[in-house]
């Protein structure tokens, strides 16, 4: 009559923390895999877009390589070969050093 359910007796009583901290564990994980990373990321590009001035050798994303002939607030002018272009800031990834010799 008085029997405790199947399983109850003797096993102690889990605490409502010991679910929680696998999930704290995994979120921390997260931040440093893929959180943190992106905004260092995101940060460096930032400051790559704040420096461009006229006569820097940059790369754009789709592979364009030309040199900055003028920098507007959302864009920026580049000549390319025989070609003029205005492309969108934030498709610039890199300043290309101009130390280096370019190859031919």
């Amino acid at each position: 009559m008085g029997q405790a359910p199947a399983g109850a007796a003797g096993q102690p009583a889990q605490s409502p923390l010991f679910g929680l901290v696998p999930m704290v564990l995994i979120v921390v994980v997260f931040y440093f895999i893929l959180i943190r990373p992106q905004q260092k990321q995101a940060k460096k590009q930032a400051e790559l877009l704040k420096t461009i001035k006229s006569g820097d050798r940059v790369n754009t994303a789709s592979g364009i390589i030309g040199v900055v002939v003028s920098v507007k607030d959302n864009t920026v002018t580049l000549r390319s070969g025989d070609s003029k272009l205005e492309v969108s800031k934030v498709s610039i990834t890199a300043i290309i050093d101009t130390d280096t010799p370019a190859a031919s």
